[in-house]
């Protein structure tokens, strides 16, 4: 789509700290402020009219903060991620006006394809992170973004806004620490319009002030008042070159305005009598002209006033002749297209008898050696290695900067893991046990899980998850939490049972251009030694693998419970002469379950055995899809084997009736065999 050619003024998007005392850095701001004004008073109009659906969320009284602050940053470098009030930031950072606003439309135009809306788009190739709506989330996704830049030697600042009621997140608490003990230069930007949508700031916080909170971490914090640009101009010039210079992160409570109320459904019913008028008072636009007419621009604003709106309204024109997006491409993109295999270097033929955490241990040394955009992180994965031993020796071998421990903040590491990944670093996180990545679960399924459907964006990262029972650890380290992650879109998974499998599935996940959830049964860590070679078809983990053949049944299942399954069918072929086809699953996302239809065609019986709970449990998707195609060849119900409906229990007893075992799985079988 051809769009309406700019004013002139826009061609240059750019502003640096050594040019603010030229008047026509003032001009040239207001210009752009001008355009994200008028852009969002058109867009309110437009929505109101039924045009634009959803809702609308506005910068009006914000453009003093987020276009200084977007023209003096180095686009060619620097990492952002705008908050609902991010417009102006927006169309200086990258893109044609009738671009973003084909957003709002959600039409054919749409650089998303419509599957994201009005302010939540970015443009993350051009580091320009899209935000997500759960406030907090963003700001581990610039500093790892940021620092990855850094890496890769381009001397990079990351600006990360949020407002006065996400500063009361956790997720804030764990970036602001996680910046500070990396040194990550990024400034962090409060908006604090004083309102969290309608709850004022009395009912949020009892500090008197928020940038006062930097001191906690280490950094420096200060307050700006945005009603002057030339003032915040200047202000945030000094504050990016000294923040470039010394890589030591930022806090910046921006004292700013929300002229329209939260978003265009806001009737800003709950402020008191007289403050909607003292916040118009303040508004910075009126303020700024008038300064710019005393000094004698009026003709030159009344032209710039014309320019922007003629501009405007043909590019709305033309935006709204464009059709509506083609559902029938809906079902597209979730993942990111299959990568090709990397070169790996072909090992020697010898065989090694290794653990499942050697093995691992192993793949990651592969790794870190020939992958040179690898990095591996997690709770005291660095000089202890790890809760279970499986990175012992790689921060010696590697270096902190490629091995290292990250704060106790489950949520930011993966954040930050996740804006590694968007800027070409591939990092794999160890989770301490799989249990505690609930703490990251906005990260992991809102966040890396959409990024490629609603921006193009590949995110490829490996999440380590130590998960399951029988170590008698208890409720909260010993989950199968493969169903709560896996009913939502966009994750892969593995779940090897063997050394070989845990090798070639970290190889597998970590090409992979996706996020990739890899389950380590903890029982498996130390279960024997086996053999583990170089083995270049590593890519056939992604099938499922059919260890034993039968004609009686056929059974799928995965992880430890391979080596039950493989106990009860030796039981049943050698006391019954009864045999089944067993299948390892080992990739339980994306299912690739041809070859286990075709078995179940055959035997007309099936038999799905899983660690988690039975209802709800990874089973029962399993059960649907096998059967849904062949129900009427069926010869029985299927069966599901599982754990019990209860937490995790501790003691050994308790422990041991609530999971499947060998001697369970026989009589279930049995049971149902009649």
């Amino acid at each position: 789509m051809s769009f309406p050619n700019a004013p002139s003024l826009f061609n240059r998007r750019d502003l640096r700290l050594s040019e603010l005392d030229q008047p026509e850095s003032l001009l040239f701001t207001y210009g752009w402020m001008q355009l994200a004004r008028m852009s969002d008073n058109r867009i309110l109009d437009l929505f109101r009219q039924g045009l634009i659906r959803g809702t609308v969320t506005g910068g009006q009284g914000n453009e003093a903060l987020v276009v200084p602050l977007a023209l003096l940053a180095d686009k060619a470098i620097d990492v952002v991620s705008f908050s609902h009030r991010g417009l102006g930031g927006h169309l200086i950072w990258s893109g044609h006006f009738g671009e973003h606003l084909c957003q709002y439309f959600a039409n054919s135009g749409s650089p998303t394809r419509a599957r994201e809306g009005n302010i939540h788009h970015g443009d993350p190739k051009n580091r320009s992170l899209p935000m997500i709506s759960h406030l907090g989330i963003m700001l581990s996704n610039v500093i790892g973004c940021t620092d990855s830049q850094r890496r890769l030697g381009r001397p990079a600042v990351g600006f990360a806004f949020f407002g006065d009621g996400a500063s009361s997140t956790g997720d804030i608490h764990e970036s602001l620490n996680l910046a500070a003990v990396l040194s990550t230069p990024v400034i962090f930007i409060i908006e604090n319009n004083k309102y969290a949508y309608s709850t004022p700031i009395s009912e949020q916080y009892a500090s008197p002030t928020l940038h006062e909170r930097a001191k906690g971490y280490g950094m420096e914090g200060f307050a700006m008042d945005c009603t002057d640009p030339a003032h915040v101009l200047e202000t945030l010039g000094k504050a990016i070159e000294r923040v470039r210079r010394t890589r030591a992160p930022l806090l910046i409570e921006a004292h700013t305005f929300r002229l329209r109320g939260h978003a265009a459904y806001d009737t800003c019913d709950y402020m008191k009598p007289g403050e909607a008028e003292a916040i118009l008072a303040e508004d910075p636009m009126p303020k700024f002209r008038a300064q710019l007419v005393a000094a004698g621009h009026r003709s030159r604003l009344d032209a710039i006033d014309a320019e922007v709106r003629d501009f405007i309204e043909a590019t709305i024109k033309a935006v709204i002749t464009l059709p509506p997006i083609d559902a029938a491409e809906v079902a597209t993109g979730v993942f990111a297209p299959t990568a090709s295999p990397m070169a790996w270097k072909t090992e020697p033929a010898e065989i090694e008898n290794l653990t499942m955490a050697q093995a691992l241990n192993h793949g990651l040394r592969k790794i870190l050696t020939e992958r040179p955009e690898s990095i591996v992180i997690g709770q005291d994965i660095g000089n202890y290695g790890g809760a279970f031993k499986v990175t012992q020796g790689l921060v010696a071998d590697f270096g902190r900067p490629r091995v290292f421990s990250t704060p106790l903040c489950e949520s930011a590491s993966t954040g930050y893991a996740i804006g590694l990944a968007v800027n070409g670093h591939r990092t794999i996180e160890e989770f301490q046990f799989a249990d505690f990545s609930t703490e990251a679960m906005t990260q992991i399924v809102l966040n890396a899980a959409t990024y490629h459907y609603r921006s193009g964006q590949n995110v490829p990262v490996v999440f380590r998850l130590p998960c399951g029972g029988g170590l008698t650890f208890g409720s909260f380290h010993s989950q199968e939490l493969e169903s709560a992650f896996l009913s939502f879109p966009g994750l892969k998974a593995l779940y090897p049972s063997n050394p070989q499998d845990a090798f070639n599935a970290l190889l597998a996940a970590y090409e992979d251009g996706n996020p990739v959830m890899l389950f380590e049964h903890k029982a498996l860590y130390r279960r024997g030694k086996h053999a583990v070679k170089w083995d270049p078809a590593y890519r056939e983990i992604w099938q499922p693998k059919k260890i034993r053949s039968g004609d009686f049944a056929t059974v799928v299942t995965y992880g430890e419970m391979v080596l039950l399954a493989e106990e009860a069918c030796a039981y049943f072929a050698g006391e019954y002469e009864t045999t089944f086809d067993l299948f390892d699953l080992r990739a339980l996302s994306p299912l690739k379950l041809e070859a286990i239809k075709e078995s179940l065609a055959r035997t007309g019986r099936l038999i799905v055995i899983h660690e988690g709970r039975r209802t709800h449990g990874f089973g029962a998707e399993l059960v649907a899809r096998l059967t849904e195609e062949h129900f009427g060849q069926l010869k029985a119900a299927p069966l599901r084997i599982a754990a019990l409906d209860l937490p995790v229990p501790f003691a050994p007893e308790l422990e041991a009736a609530f999971r499947p075992n060998k001697d369970k799985i026989v009589n279930a079988i049995a049971a149902w065999m009649g």
